[in-house]
């Protein structure tokens, strides 16, 4: 009989170590500050060639906690993953997400796909006490907002 050890299980830790104060944060409180925010960090050089994905992790108070790039992908799509969303907001404590990503041939106005991933992300964020405030679609010069067209 071969005997199975139950104790050779790797430990999982979470740690969270922030290098600014809240008060240091930037606010959001509309879509053109978040536009800014992502378009300051995004490749200019890609964002008419790339279609890629990011998000934008706030706390309660909508301060910035971070942006993290989620997928990079062709010239017409990229794939996301809401697991990879949903656990790099969970490790950052965040509150709110504001999902974004680029539309290489600058014409910002929603896909058919594009809604339907927010709609199952923003049912996903629900069950785990996240908002999900706007999805940005953008350009090098301007942007879609889900939530300034009604759509969140």
């Amino acid at each position: 009989m071969v005997q199975t050890n139950l104790f050779n299980v790797a430990e999982v830790q979470l740690s969270y170590n922030p290098k600014f104060k809240v008060s240091e944060r930037p606010q959001i409180s509309s879509s053109n500050e978040a536009y800014k925010i992502f378009i300051e960090k995004w490749d200019k050089g890609k964002i008419e060639l790339l279609e890629a994905f990011k998000i934008l992790l706030l706390n309660r108070r909508n301060r910035v906690l971070g942006i993290v790039h989620i997928s990079s992908g062709g010239f017409s799509a990229t794939w996301v993953d809401p697991k990879v969303i949903f656990s790099t907001a969970l490790k950052a404590c965040a509150s709110g997400i504001i999902l974004c990503h680029c539309h290489p041939s600058g014409e910002l106005d929603p896909s058919r796909e594009d809604i339907n991933l927010t709609n199952k992300i923003k049912g996903g964020a629900e069950l785990l006490d996240l908002k999900i405030l706007d999805h940005l679609i953008i350009g090098k010069d301007e942007f879609y907002s889900f939530a300034d067209e009604g759509l969140l």
